[in-house]
């Protein structure tokens, strides 16, 4: 059979996608042109969810809490890729849930990473109320890790942890170690924001020992890991579902996280660790910065409020 490199050429160009002279020729009704319209739009749709929920996505930061570093009205770019981020949680535009699957990660976060996550809920909630709410805060502690504050400065396992370089303290002075905070995490500790720990971040597979005296500690971790409120106090011993326990082993990694903006930084000092399953990403660059303050019908002065050297800004 003699080899026919015109057909053969046809067929490769068909299979790849591309068109031929004779495709490209022929004219297309106006029903063709929709269907090959919707087509090209659904190619583009799929293409940037496929993006949007393993790749990149773009953030934007409401809050100052990550100040100087991160400013109110950036636009923050988020690899997702890197820590092996989970496939959809929720049903879009709704808050019901149902199965994911984590991509592979390439790395697990570390300290000092400016860390993409959805927030847990506040320190006794079992879940926050509003889900699929990410913040965006430095890494401190991952597991195992023992953190503490003294007079504002930071210790990692007994040693002073890196200072971020525009690292912020709204208050000079340090709230004294005497003056208790009642919000803080964990539950009736005697700790304030400039004065905290030690605290040691939970990990997976460790086992704690539970006691009435203790329970506060470890009750939102266990009721948050069973998902529903299990833990209880009944005739002097901690019980779970029911049954009294002494001890009990966490099934998650846990991460400690911090503001940069120390005195003005709602994070693990006051609502607690994040479980590894619930880490988006890391954010790494700033893709551009403006006043959001300035309403959207205001457009031209809102462009003129955007800071030319935050764009494609670099954070570290």
């Amino acid at each position: 059979m003699s080899f026919n490199k015109e057909k053969f050429v046809k067929k490769l160009k068909h299979f790849v996608g591309i068109k031929t002279e004779e495709e490209l020729k022929a004219v297309k009704t106006p029903q063709q042109k929709t269907i090959e319209f919707f087509k090209s739009l659904g190619s583009a749709a799929l293409a940037a969810l496929i993006i949007i929920t393993f790749i990149i996505q773009n953030t934007r930061i409401p809050t100052g809490s990550m100040e100087d570093t991160i400013l109110v009205g950036d636009f923050v770019l988020v690899n997702k890729f890197i820590y092996g981020a989970p496939s959809w949680k929720y049903i879009p535009f709704t808050q019901i849930t149902f199965p994911c699957f984590p991509m592979p990660a390439f790395k697990e976060p570390k300290n000092s990473d400016i860390v993409v996550f959805e927030f847990p809920g506040k320190r006794d909630e079992l879940r926050a109320e509003e889900l699929n709410v990410n913040y965006v805060k430095r890494c401190v502690g991952i597991p195992g890790d023992t953190v503490q504050v003294i007079d504002k400065v930071l210790f990692v396992n007994g040693k002073e942890f890196w200072i971020p370089v525009n690292i912020k303290y709204e208050l000079p002075a340090a709230i004294p170690k005497e003056y208790v905070d009642p919000e803080i995490f964990p539950k009736n500790r005697p700790w304030n924001v400039d004065n905290y720990g030690p605290y040691v971040v939970p990990k997976q597979g460790q086992v704690v020992t539970l006691t009435t005296e203790n329970v506060e500690d470890w009750r939102t971790i266990i009721n948050r890991e069973f998902k529903k409120d299990v833990v209880d106090i009944a005739n002097g011993k901690v019980t779970i579902e029911g049954k009294p326990v002494s001890t009990y082993t966490l099934q998650k990694d846990y991460f400690f996280m911090m503001g940069d903006n120390r005195n003005n930084s709602y994070d693990s000092r006051f609502w607690g660790v994040v479980s590894r399953d619930l880490i988006v990403g890391s954010a790494f660059m700033t893709l551009f910065s403006w006043d959001r303050d300035i309403p959207f019908n205001e457009p031209f002065k809102l462009l003129g409020s955007i800071r030319p050297e935050r764009v494609l800004k670099i954070l570290h």
